[in-house]
């Protein structure tokens, strides 16, 4: 457009949920009171009845995102910077109640002016399309807008901005009249909800597998239960991993790696979110009522202990590292539950010992990170930079005790029981002695990522010491 006059083209309105920002900040904010003030939400029946824009009025003034670090879209962005250096005038347009759209205007210093839900009238569809005619008359607008909402509006628009718009809605906007410019979807692959599921994570459900190990049974029975332990702990756990990125879209977003995950990012939207979560939990019930009812227990167990971790536990100095070790744990004691192997007291309380140790060594790493940002504290974390020393020290202690609890278990009469040579185990001390200290080795020379199960997944010595501890298991059977 070289040459045209920029002021004399007409004002250009930019919806902002899915447009602007790709999330909806209704979605984010309605987390945000659940995670902030769950009481809240007995009162959203009650909110809703009186309309839509009073509900997220409502929200609004109990709570507010980052706006700093909501999901933009940076092609977007860098093209209305771009359209107001040259003249024209921009209108933030959107159905997010008015202290959010503000908020998110003066954050980015670019628009002209705001038009928003008000409490009384929802700004969406229709009435938008009403007040962006009324505003700047018939044809006398561009409007930048990405759902089937949008329609309305872009049928009184002089031309259409589309933005990350479904296929459907590309071409009915295409239809209606002139598209001035599109801008693609990023696309939620397959790959982008394998991460999201964190299927890497599943890794850690191999625990229940250890009482088959432990007793060296791997009979037909017991091999399936197992098998079906495993799935359970699997689906549900996913489950939870959604739902815990859904409560911690803030604190990730500050996070230097955290920040790329799908709904941090904004590439899987909230609500697709959370029918996945249902979805999985779904699954991992249907396959517990294949077991034992004392797994089904251990499961509840565990999904409990997950929710209170991900609204409560977590922001608990100690108390949140406590709390993994105890999840870990009880995938071993669900393992037990499934296939009716015993064990000795021992042998549940190494395991966690040892993972208390790897739960210090990932707020370990996660505060060594936050220290070469020169940060202080952590976000939506109890830690401050200066608790590194100690955590490290509480860390590598949990580890010596587990060493520590390995050796009395080798020494309990289930062992002798279940293994032919058992003295043959002690070599297992020294191998396990080592991880722990390689792991802590890394981590305070900064080569540990802030999870230590994908370390330990990709570090040979660890993949070694892992062949090693079961081929021990094997020559001592």
């Amino acid at each position: 457009m070289t040459g045209i006059d920029r002021h004399a083209l007409p004002p250009l309105a930019v919806d902002l949920d899915g447009t602007l920002i790709r999330t909806d900040l209704l979605h984010e904010t309605s987390l945000l009171l659940l995670r902030q003030s769950p009481l809240s939400l007995l009162s959203l029946p009650s909110w809703l009845a009186r309309g839509k824009a009073w509900m997220k009025q409502q929200i609004a003034e109990r709570v507010e995102p980052d706006y700093s670090r909501l999901p933009y879209d940076p092609d977007l962005l860098a093209w209305l910077r771009q359209e107001r250096a040259q003249g024209r005038r921009l209108v933030l347009c959107t159905a997010s109640d008015a202290r959010l759209a503000r908020g998110v205007a003066d954050h980015l210093q670019l628009f002209d002016e705001v038009m928003a839900s008000d409490g009384q009238t929802n700004l969406s569809s229709e009435n938008k399309a009403q007040a962006l005619a009324g505003r700047f008359g018939e044809q006398g607008f561009d409007y930048a807008g990405n759902s089937s909402d949008d329609l309305p509006v872009w049928r009184r628009a002089r031309a259409a901005v589309v933005v990350a718009a479904r296929p459907p809605v590309a071409r009915a906007a295409a239809e209606q009249g002139r598209v001035e410019r599109e801008f693609p979807a990023p696309q939620a692959t397959l790959r982008v909800w394998l991460k999201a599921l964190r299927l890497h994570q599943w890794l850690k459900n191999l625990l229940v597998f250890l009482p088959l190990m432990g007793a060296f049974r791997f009979d037909g029975a017991v091999l399936v239960a197992s098998v079906l332990a495993f799935f359970a702990y699997g689906l549900c756990a996913s489950s939870v991993y959604i739902l815990n990125d859904l409560m911690d879209l803030d604190s990730d977003r500050a996070h230097p790696r955290k920040r790329l995950r799908p709904f941090a990012s904004g590439l899987i939207s909230v609500p697709r979110g959370l029918v996945a979560m249902l979805l999985l939990l779904s699954g991992a019930v249907l396959l517990s009522l294949q077991l034992p009812a004392a797994f089904q227990l251990a499961l509840c167990v565990y999904y409990a202990l997950t929710l209170a971790y991900t609204f409560f536990l977590k922001q608990r100095v100690l108390v949140d590292c406590v709390t993994l070790g105890m999840l870990y744990t009880l995938r071993i004691i669900a393992g037990v539950a499934a296939t009716g192997l015993q064990h000795s007291f021992w042998f549940l309380a190494f395991p966690l010992f040892l993972f208390l140790s790897l739960a210090f060594v990932k707020r370990y790493s996660e505060l060594q990170a936050m220290i070469s940002l020169g940060r202080t504290s952590a976000a939506g974390r109890g830690y401050l930079a200066s608790d590194a020393p100690l955590v490290m020290a509480m860390g590598v202690a949990s580890g010596f005790c587990a060493v520590l609890l390995l050796a009395l278990y080798l020494n309990s009469e289930a062992v002798v029981q279940n293994y032919t040579h058992p003295q043959r185990l002690w070599l297992t001390l020294p191998v396990v002695l080592y991880w722990i200290g390689r792991m802590w080795m890394q981590a305070q020379r900064g080569h540990l990522s802030d999870d230590p199960v994908v370390f330990a997944v990709k570090d040979r010595y660890s993949l070694a010491c892992a062949v090693l501890f079961g081929a021990l298991l094997v020559v001592a059977h």
